[in-house]
Parts: C-alpha cells; sequence; structure tokens
C-alpha cells in the first residue's frame, strides 16, 4: 500500500468516524485487548483520543503464540501515543482444550484472555472490555467471538459497521504507523488443527517466518505439518521465493524440520480453515 497520508476521509468514512466517536462517548472507560495488529490498535488509539489517556488501559498478552517483533511494535505503539499499557501473560498453553488444538481452538484463547480482562474490569467497574473484531470477521469462522459474547466483550468496530479496508483508511487518515501492516495470526494458526501446540513448534514457526522477513518477504505463513514445514508468500513473490530456494529452505530446516516446501498456490490467509463449516 501507499504511504501516502491521507488528508480528508470521505463523506461515508467520515460518519462512520463520527458514529465512533458516538459510541465511545456511551461508555466512560475501555480496556481494550491489544494485540498490536491494526484493528485493536484502532480501537485502542480511537477510545485514548475520545475518552482520555486515564480512562483507557490497553492490555496485551505476551504468550508463547504472539511473536516477539509485535509485542515489541505494541509496546513502541503505546509510548508513542502516550497510551497506557498492561503486560499480562495468559496460560491458554497449559489448557488440554486448547493445545489439544481443536477446530474452536480460538475460543479457548480468547475465553482465557477474556476472562482475565473482565477480571481486571472488576478494578475499574465503570470500564468496559472492548475487542478489535470488525465487520468483515462476521463473515469468516471465528471462535473467539462467541467467547467475547459469553464474556460481554464488546466491539466498536462491529457496531459500527466498520470493515477491514474502512478500518485501514482510518488508521491511515490518522497516520497510525502500521495502517497497513499485513494480517499476524496467532502462530498456532499454523498448525493444522489436531495437531498439539506446542512451546517448541511455535518458537520453529516464529523463527522461520523471522527468516523469510530478512529475506524481504513481509506477509508470510509457515504452515507446521510435525516433520515438514510449507512456506507461503504472497503470490507475486512466489518467483522471487524460488530464485533463493536453496538458502531459505537451508536455513528454515535447520530449525528442526525434516523437509521444508514451498505452497505453489501462494498465501491465503485461514487456509487450514477451509472445510470447516461455519
Amino acid at each position: 500500500m501507499s504511504r501516502i497520508i491521507m488528508k480528508f476521509l470521505n463523506t461515508e468514512l467520515q460518519e462512520k468516524l463520527n458514529a465512533l466517536k458516538i459510541w465511545f462517548s456511551h461508555y466512560n472507560g475501555s480496556i481494550v485487548a491489544f494485540s498490536g495488529g491494526i484493528d485493536s490498535t484502532l480501537v485502542l488509539y480511537l477510545a485514548r483520543k475520545f475518552q482520555g489517556k486515564e480512562n483507557v488501559i490497553g492490555v496485551i498478552s505476551n504468550s508463547e503464540s504472539l511473536k516477539q517483533k509485535d509485542f515489541m511494535l505494541a509496546q513502541n505503539f503505546c509510548n508513542t501515543f502516550d497510551i497506557n499499557l498492561e503486560v499480562i501473560k495468559t496460560t491458554e498453553l497449559n489448557d488440554e482444550r486448547y493445545n489439544s488444538n481443536p477446530v474452536n481452538r480460538c475460543f479457548f484463547c480468547k475465553e482465557h484472555l477474556f476472562t482475565d480482562l473482565s477480571n481486571m474490569a472488576a478494578k475499574y467497574p465503570l470500564f468496559k472490555v472492548l475487542s478489535g473484531t470488525n465487520y468483515d470477521d462476521l463473515g469468516d469462522y471465528r471462535p473467539g467471538i462467541d467467547a467475547a459474547k459469553k464474556l460481554n466483550v464488546l466491539s466498536p468496530m462491529v457496531d459500527c459497521k466498520i470493515t477491514k479496508q474502512e478500518l485501514r483508511e482510518i488508521a491511515r487518515y490518522f497516520e497510525l504507523p502500521n495502517w497497513d501492516k499485513p494480517a499476524s495470526p496467532c502462530l498456532s494458526s499454523r498448525m493444522p488443527y489436531g495437531h498439539k501446540v506446542t512451546k517448541e513448534k511455535l518458537l520453529q514457526v516464529e523463527m522461520a517466518e523471522n527468516i523469510l522477513n530478512d529475506h524481504g518477504f513481509n506477509d508470510v505463513r509457515v504452515r507446521h505439518f510435525e516433520t515438514y514445514g510449507k512456506i507461503e508468500v504472497l503470490k507475486e513473490d512466489l518467483e522471487r521465493l524460488h530464485n533463493q530456494k536453496d538458502e531459505i529452505v537451508s536455513k528454515i530446516t535447520a530449525l528442526g524440520f525434516n523437509q521444508v516446501v514451498i505452497d505453489s498456490e501462494g498465501l491465503v490467509s485461514g487456509k487450514l480453515n477451509r472445510g470447516i463449516g461455519k
């Protein structure tokens, strides 16, 4: 995406931004589930803008399934925009319901996170727990949304019908540094359902994707199939990847994979969700 700064929002986006301002005015304060991704970043930024610094807390879980790069970016963002940030450590990896990796794994992850945030909300009885879920997410397979409903977590982007692209455009308007950052789902999403999630596998995936980043590939996935890994990059980057194949595959294999292959289809977000009934 272009780095050109948007000076104005079109009429429709301005109306949606006004709707968000009204939405936030209905609540005294917010505890925002923050991951460093653009969705929760914009929710946190707007909460800070519309409700004030003392009435907003961003909370990030520095768990094994979060890339350390994303954790550092999240910390830098809060420092830059003077936002209160609390770091917690959720324990979903110790939960057999989660680490056995069923198709609704995300429910248990979010259940842990939102439970911890709800407990924190007891100290701030007028604050609401918020998520970064956007309007497009309602059309995808997202078990975490059920966990949010169970624990009464609010989603301003859903309530104001803000799509992913609209969200990025609003973030660009406010010159947020990660407005065009590629989606970065949790590392556990790289393992096919039914394959156990472990700290060792998560670290392998993170290191493998860092290798790809170091070679100039920004939007990547390395799927973990126990003995072998499968690389996904954008379709338009496949030729460049094949030109560096020997070096990259050698480095990733050294992380403990018996074999590393390249997915000829290219990167497709949520590829492992194919075949799941919604």
